[in-house]
């Protein structure tokens, strides 16, 4: 990653309401795969390459906004990681309360695309772990696009 980028990073991460375009559409689908990685004890590099990978899909014409992303995705799951406010449960409320705010952020839960991280770990038990979490990813999905498309 340039090193411009970097720099810009971390000034857009103290400022991201004011500079980044949409940052809470972006902010829910980092947290999105936060909360897929972090249930994992040990995040390794594979899963912020697919995070990458899956980002430049999402933004097409915009790099710098796929970089974002992912290390936005990386920053929740060290505040997971190193207990800074930050953990599971909080991340889970954080996307149900979103999606109260925001119903129509429901679509940007993409289940099959988040099912190559359970390839990442050998642990069976966090591999049980993220599939409960891909369910009740794709329960929440399907609740709240029923409420939203009722009304």
């Amino acid at each position: 990653m340039k090193l411009s980028f970097r720099i810009k990073h971390h000034f857009f991460g103290a400022f991201r309401e004011l500079f980044v375009h949409h940052h809470g559409s972006l902010e829910f689908r980092a947290k999105i795969f936060a909360l897929v990685i972090a249930a994992c004890p040990s995040a390794k590099i594979e899963n912020y390459i697919l995070v990458k990978e899956l980002a430049h899909k999402i933004y097409k014409k915009d790099a710098d906004r796929a970089n974002l992303l992912m290390l936005t995705t990386k920053e929740m799951v060290k505040k997971v990681k190193d207990k800074n406010g930050l953990d599971i449960d909080t991340l889970v409320e954080n996307i149900q309360h979103e999606l109260k705010i925001v119903p129509r952020y429901a679509q940007k839960i993409d289940v099959a695309s988040l099912k190559p991280f359970l390839e990442i770990p050998y642990d069976e038990d966090v591999i049980a772990y993220q599939k409960s979490i891909l369910e009740f990813l794709q329960n929440l999905k399907d609740e709240t696009l029923k409420i939203y498309n009722k009304g």
